[in-house]
């Protein structure tokens, strides 16, 4: 497994889910994730008791893949970003690799007063060119 430059690996990370222009946000999905990557969230407290009220005793939610991926991070984008509200940010200095995954926080802050939101802890397994394989998100971690 070759070095990676984790805090790099996060900030450009962050960065696709601030990206306004869709196409450069499309390409940065490809180069990010393998093109058979997946992303999965631990959603937050009040989902995972809706869901096991449902029946699911476990609830994560799943994006594999290119075009599922590209979606997440769109929708994502549309929620939290496009107003100018708000954008991500990978906390500084605390991104580590051991062998092939890499850890990493990340924070939501409010663009105008820089007060941090809320945010969570990535923790991404990577293929040898560098892309990510599979990427576990816990927000509010």
């Amino acid at each position: 497994m070759p070095h990676i430059d984790a805090q790099e690996l996060a900030g450009r990370y962050a960065a696709v889910w601030n990206e306004r222009d869709p196409e450069l946000r499309r390409k940065a999905v490809h180069a990010l994730w393998s093109p058979d990557g997946v992303h999965a969230l631990l959603p937050p407290q009040e989902l995972r008791e809706t869901a096991v009220r449902l029946g699911f005793p476990t609830a994560a939610l799943e994006a594999r893949g290119h075009e599922e991926l590209e979606a997440r991070v769109a929708r994502a984008h549309e929620e939290f970003v496009a107003s100018g509200e708000y954008t991500f940010r990978a906390t500084a200095a605390h991104a580590q690799q051991l062998k092939d995954v890499v850890t990493f926080r990340w924070e939501s802050v409010l663009t105008q007063s820089g007060e941090v939101t809320g945010g969570g802890l990535e923790f991404v397994v990577v293929a040898e060119d560098g892309r990510i394989l599979r990427d576990y998100q816990f927000v509010g971690v």
